[in-house]
């Protein structure tokens, strides 16, 4: 979950001019270059490989066994199919990412998108959309559950009324791989974790005292971040003490990590650094600490979004983050659909590896998580560093 993790609100507009520092001059400080390279052959360690497991315990496939030869293609094109794109959310930089991959291999491969929707993580919308949308008769319906419970019926009823339903991220509760759904596509969101826990670790030179922003539901993706982070602290790094952690459940993410954020900071006068689970709720935690003039507190986080990303080209508060690379995973998760249409066996979880991203390679990693190149205002950041 982009999670990004990916599971956003929109930051109101005082949010957003606190982010932007308007609020408070002088508001950013350059962060010094951490003197101990404690966390590089941890990072080096990990790097390209896939630690998570999928929501059923699946060892990961990679991406590359959901090609298909050009005969195969032509197999696909002939059949001249429908797919549907049935999203949690879609207004952030990682929900963009997924539908333009997906679009993007459609249109290779010859399926009509029939319809995008956008659930605004709401479980009850989301029934809605699988149902309207089951009227224009997909072939394949490539989706993230809101609610693993609360949604399940709705994607039985669209199964059985002939869609091949492929998974970003999140399965729905009691469903069996290659019988209910065609597979399940998501990043190493375990790995996200492990790369932010060892990115903080970095800029605080292996101790101090942090605290957690944590995505409190019953998410698949954002647990494994969780999980991820706080393993690799607790096991790997005994000077860093993670001294409290809050939840945040939403639809308001970054509101509420501001608060929780603000809260920690308040009750913790010495804390050093934070962890948000992805971006849009370290937005929030960038505001906090602006608001309470900590500019030098170090944070870490998941999902390469655009505030994020300027704060990184600075070189400010974000330290760094283990990032998704959303537009594989829609042409991951096309070529499955296509795939399943033509008796294809696919693997029950596919993942990508996460990836590390600082202030010293944040426009390569733009390019590679978006396939575009960087906004322009982003260049300007970190040229202006």
């Amino acid at each position: 979950m982009k999670y990004r993790s990916s599971l956003i609100a929109v930051p109101t507009l005082a949010l957003l001019a606190t982010l932007a520092g308007c609020a408070f001059p002088g508001g950013s400080q350059t962060l010094p270059k951490p003197t101990s390279t404690i966390a590089d052959a941890a990072l080096a360690k990990v790097a390209g490989q896939v630690l998570s497991k999928g929501p059923n315990g699946e060892t990961a496939s990679p991406a590359s066994t959901a090609e298909l030869t050009p005969a195969e293609v032509d197999k696909v094109k002939a059949l001249k199919a429908k797919a549907a794109i049935v999203m949690h959310t879609g207004g952030d930089d990682w929900s963009q990412a997924q539908i333009a991959g997906l679009r993007s291999e459609f249109a290779k491969l010859g399926i009509e998108v029939v319809a995008t929707t956008d659930a605004n993580f709401d479980p009850k919308t989301q029934v809605n959309n699988l149902q309207t949308v089951m009227a224009k008769k997909p072939n394949i319906i490539v989706s993230l559950p809101t609610d693993p419970v609360a949604t399940a019926s709705a994607y039985r009823a669209a199964a059985a009324g002939g869609a091949k339903l492929v998974f970003m991220d999140n399965v729905p509760a009691g469903f069996k791989a290659g019988t209910d759904y065609v597979s399940c596509v998501s990043a190493d969101n375990y790995g996200n974790g492990v790369i932010s826990a060892h990115l903080l670790a970095k800029a605080l030179d292996g101790k101090g005292k942090i605290g957690v922003i944590y995505h409190d539901a019953d998410f698949f993706v954002t647990k494994q971040r969780y999980d991820g982070f706080r393993t690799t602290i607790q096991q790997d790094y005994p000077g860093i003490q993670i001294v409290e952690s809050k939840g945040v459940s939403g639809p308001d993410f970054a509101t509420q990590a501001q608060n929780s954020a603000s809260a920690i900071m308040i009750s913790h006068p010495d804390l050093d650094g934070i962890w948000g689970v992805w971006d849009v709720p370290s937005e929030g935690i960038l505001a906090a600490a602006r608001a309470a003039g900590r500019l030098g507190l170090r944070i870490a986080t998941e999902d390469l979004g655009k505030i994020v990303a300027i704060n990184m080209a600075k070189n400010t508060m974000i330290v760094g983050l283990g990032a998704q690379v959303p537009f594989d995973q829609g042409v991951t998760e096309a070529l499955l659909g296509a795939g399943s249409l033509i008796g294809k066996t696919a693997p029950p979880y596919v993942a990508l590896p996460a990836l590390a991203v600082t202030h010293e390679n944040v426009l390569q990693a733009w390019q590679q998580v978006y396939h575009q190149a960087p906004p322009a205002d982003l260049k300007d950041s970190f040229n202006a560093k």
